[in-house]
């Protein structure tokens, strides 16, 4: 028997096995915070090993973000009482990080005495990859348990360290820029510029002028010359995003940078040198393209060097939980509301949500979440409605996908039901946003188009 404060701790043989048989981590305290039992299963999710966990203080092995300030044991013990369904990550002996569901509760003697405590955790990552016990990081923090992005991260240094053309593909909202920032961090150029582009936002004279600038005289209003973009990440690293969206006309500029590393600006007589890396991206199918003739062949063979197809989230669902405790740690940093993670409930239908606006959709979706919650844990009330819509998914079968909230729309549902929330007190929702009445106002004067249809009238209620 394990030993507690001098008496016998309640935990035979038979109960040991048991505890032992199920997939969820165990491990008991006594009230110095020493552990006195860690089960296997506590051990494989950990990656410590139980013999060597038993006498040490619990937060030299159950490492998590919560151990210093929020400590789930501390708090039942102190007040007595179970927890259930706290959502953390847990940081395993090799680095890795994995999120845990977890429950606590007081452990007592025979005669109702706090002698300790007793904590499970589960492993939450769902699917088949949440039976690996590894993920893969890169130096920028980003995680990922997926077998498909993992494979990505694992070249991704190789990538970096070279000079040859990148070329991203995916959905929106799937990272592209973020991988293609990390490609330019790891490589040699990464004390130089990094400069992007979306080669869709604007048309195509004034798209060439941006690509590579103009010199004084060469319309009307160039007074003076101006450099492109290719000229700005001299020395570092260009992103053309959504290069499909770029014209025919361009597109054979693009591959003379690419074949001769030269590029003449508009009214210019000479070509300029371009030192740069180019990364590009986009979400098109350019083979296909290719084939209808609407982008150069001989332009795609020279971008399409090394190939990173980024898959959508809802093909990486064992992400999310790493995703969302990514976005909640972010705020917390930047000085944020104080909130722990995600109930169960509100975890089950995100990570049941199709996400078709990917990670940007899911940052969307937490900053509104963390916007009506003040504090503890997120709970499905404070979720977007069309989150929270997949509790009953029969009910809109025949109605298309929504689009992706903007975070111009999170900002105003948020100020709405906080404004609701305080019963049309606007001073009252100020102080729960911690944001001034400006710009309160100024959130809330984009419903002014059609107060009709608001049921606050935001356009004349009094301040109150």
């Amino acid at each position: 028997m394990h030993q507690s404060l001098g008496k016998p701790f309640p935990c035979t043989s038979l109960c040991s096995f048991i505890i032992d048989s199920v997939g969820d981590g165990l491990f008991t305290v006594d009230r110095d915070w020493n552990i006195i039992f860690f089960s296997n299963s506590a051990g494989v999710i950990t990656g410590v090993d139980p013999e060597k966990a038993v006498g040490r203080k619990c937060w030299e092995v159950f490492r998590t973000e919560g151990c210093a300030k929020n400590c789930v044991l501390r708090a039942c013990i102190d007040e007595d009482k179970k927890i259930a369904g706290r959502i953390m990550m847990v940081e395993r002996t090799d680095g890795v990080r994995i999120p845990v569901s977890v429950s606590a509760a007081p452990l007592k003697d025979q005669d109702g005495k706090v002698i300790g405590g007793v904590e499970t955790f589960r492993d939450i990552s769902c699917g088949p990859a949440s039976k690996r016990k590894d993920g893969h990081c890169t130096p920028e923090g980003f995680c990922s348990r997926d077998p498909n992005l993992e494979e990505i991260l694992r070249i991704l240094p190789q990538v970096a360290g070279s000079e040859a053309t990148v070329l991203l593909l995916g959905e929106s909202g799937t990272g592209k820029e973020f991988f293609a920032r990390a490609i330019h961090n790891l490589s040699s150029r990464r004390d130089g510029p990094f400069v992007a582009l979306n080669c869709g936002a604007l048309p195509g004279l004034l798209m060439e002028s941006e690509l590579f600038g103009y010199k004084a005289g060469a319309f009307t209003d160039a007074r003076r010359d101006k450099p492109g973009r290719f000229q700005l990440a001299e020395g570092g690293t260009i992103l053309l995003d959504e290069i499909g969206d770029l014209p025919l006309a361009l597109q054979g500029k693009i591959l003379r940078v690419l074949q001769e590393r030269v590029f003449e600006p508009l009214g210019g007589v000479e070509g300029v040198a371009a030192d740069v890396r180019v990364i590009a991206a986009t979400n098109r199918d350019l083979e296909r393209m290719v084939a209808e003739g609407s982008f150069r062949q001989d332009l795609y063979y020279r971008l399409n060097v090394v190939r990173m197809t980024l898959p959508p989230l809802r093909e990486r669902r064992d992400d999310i939980p790493l995703l969302i405790d990514n976005c909640l740690l972010r705020r917390r940093q930047a000085g944020g509301v104080d909130i722990q993670g995600l109930s169960p409930e509100a975890m089950r239908l995100l990570m049941a949500h199709p996400f078709p606006g990917n990670i940007r959709e899911l940052e969307n979706i937490i900053e509104y979440a963390s916007i009506l919650c003040t504090g503890g844990l997120i709970q499905v009330e404070h979720l977007p409605a069309d989150v929270r819509a997949c509790e009953h998914p029969g009910a809109d079968a025949n109605r298309p996908p929504a689009m992706p909230p903007t975070m111009e729309d999170i900002r105003f549902r948020g100020a709405v039901e906080a404004v609701e929330r305080n019963a049309g007190n606007r001073n009252a929702a100020c102080r729960d946003l911690g944001i001034s009445k400006d710009t309160l106002r100024r959130i809330l004067s984009r419903g002014e188009v059609d107060q009709s249809d608001d049921p606050l009238d935001v356009g004349n209620q009094a301040w109150t």
